[in-house]
């Protein structure tokens, strides 16, 4: 199973605001920090307001943060709100008889159904737990869109010292 791009910004996201404490937080600082644009960051963000796992605030001094504890939160449901979660295959319409077997959409639903109940078994809380690096953007060798260069390490940025220099 592939996830989208959407969902796995969406889980960062979320990951984010749950390390916040309850905190508002910019879209602004959510793009910054997971290296996103902002517009891809609002869009997500809406869909997640409209999921009730995240609470907007507008104006000046607002921002996002969740709407519920992540304890609260399962991953299964981020997937369900984010991906497609029914399988259809083209001209498979006709409905099975008793004794015939499934249709293959069946099948797939039954796997995809399968695959989110593991995610139901994780919250957010746990993967909030998880070290930085484990939710990190985008490999650090594959440029992200729009860059034309891999981004400077903070040790890669520090100009070399050296004897007589």
């Amino acid at each position: 199973m592939r996830l989208t791009k959407q969902t796995s910004h969406a889980i960062r996201i979320l990951i984010h605001c749950a390390r916040a404490r309850g905190q508002l937080i910019k879209v602004a600082e959510i793009a910054r920090e997971l290296d996103l644009t902002q517009q891809n960051v609002f869009k997500i963000v809406h869909l997640l307001t409209r999921s009730g796992f995240l609470t907007a605030v507008r104006g000046r001094y607002g921002g996002v943060r969740l709407a519920r504890e992540p304890k609260d939160i399962r991953i299964g449901d981020v997937v369900r709100a984010t991906e497609v979660t029914h399988v259809a295959i083209e001209g498979e319409d006709v409905p099975t008889r008793p004794g015939q077997s499934q249709p293959i959409s069946q099948v797939l639903d039954d796997a995809l159904e399968a695959f989110i109940s593991v995610l139901d078994q994780h919250t957010l809380e746990e993967m909030a737990r998880a070290p930085r690096q484990a939710i990190s953007s985008e490999d650090e060798h594959v440029p992200a869109k729009g860059r034309t260069r891999p981004r400077k390490t903070k040790a890669a940025a520090r100009p070399e010292v050296g004897p007589g220099r």
